[in-house]
């Protein structure tokens, strides 16, 4: 199959060969002989209602961290003209990529754009998480600081992060008897406007949480990270180390529940994290996690992923 393929991510010399996941998907564009363009979501142009960006083509893409692509000198390119958008920029999730996904609405149903903007805009990854009953653990999301003590009474152990945070920063662990809690409080509320996220502290999470990518709803592979000695963050961004693993049943329970409704919105690459029997976030925007579990697990998420992405294209 001969497809034309526009990458909207971060800049390419950002890119680590050996972890991101984002460069194994131009990896197997680029073998299965798609033409595939680089843009960065800055170089998106919206006039008269059509969408352009300046874009380069990938002429090569090598397992080489000093020259990972080859690129062509840049053109303008109309975006309606491919066939497939994939939008890999990393979070924030702020209105710049809130405006990204508008833009982007100008070229559906003519593109395939993965994932749907109009459910990645609407399917923010620590609420999302809300809408399964009975999957996520004891959670408030709030700015009313009364709630917050009345939820950490109860709870006595809890983790705070700001709602939009990604990579595991600003994540809190506050303990029975700490008292740094109102200065936190009062630190993301100077920072933010939206209520924060107080959960109940898993301590599951010492032993690590998993990594689980679902491709069109459907469980591919996961991995453990595990966290630093002292560290209650696992995310590989915070120093999470990968260890091989399988899916429980409680997990398989999971993605059983969720997968479905992610593909129905368009939502074909997915990572999802689980504490113990929790699920604690739903990645829609740039989930990462396939060279880790490759590289344990002897698989190649990758081909999955664009099999999916192919049958697609082939429905009528």
């Amino acid at each position: 199959m001969s497809l034309k393929v526009a990458i909207q991510m971060d800049p390419v010399n950002t890119i680590n060969v050996t972890a991101d996941s984002t460069f194994m998907l131009a990896l197997e564009a680029k073998f299965r002989n798609y033409r595939i363009y680089h843009y960065l979501p800055s170089e998106l142009c919206l006039e008269d209602g059509k969408l352009y960006a300046r874009a380069n083509e990938i002429v090569e893409v090598n397992q080489d961290q000093d020259h990972p692509f080859r690129l062509a000198q840049p053109v303008q390119i109309d975006l309606r003209e491919m066939d497939i958008i994939l939008m890999r920029q990393d979070p924030p999730f702020d209105m710049s990529y809130l405006t990204a996904t508008y833009l982007l609405e100008h070229v559906i149903p003519e593109v395939l754009v993965i994932n749907n903007p109009v459910n990645v805009r609407n399917s923010p990854e620590k609420l999302l998480v809300t809408h399964f009953s009975g999957l996520a653990p004891p959670t408030l999301i709030s700015a009313n600081r009364r709630q917050i003590s009345i939820f950490r009474e109860k709870h006595k152990d809890i983790i705070i992060k700001p709602l939009y945070g990604n990579g595991g920063a600003e994540v809190f662990h506050i303990k029975p008897g700490d008292e740094n809690l109102s200065s936190l409080l009062d630190m993301f509320f100077v920072k933010y406007r939206e209520p924060i996220i107080t959960q109940k502290y898993l301590p599951d999470v010492r032993s690590g949480d998993k990594r689980i990518i679902l491709v069109d709803g459907k469980p591919a592979g996961g991995v453990l990270r595990v966290p630093m000695e002292g560290d209650s963050r696992a995310n590989f961004h915070a120093g999470g180390e990968a260890q091989k693993t399988e899916l429980t049943r409680r997990e398989k329970e999971i993605c059983s529940s969720i997968g479905p409704q992610l593909s129905q919105l368009g939502l074909l690459f997915v990572g999802i994290d689980v504490i113990g029997d929790y699920l604690t976030e739903i990645n829609v925007t740039s989930p990462t996690g396939i060279q880790e579990i490759n590289r344990l697990d002897g698989i190649h998420i990758e081909k999955l992923v664009w099999n999916a992405i192919e049958t697609q294209i082939d429905a009528p």
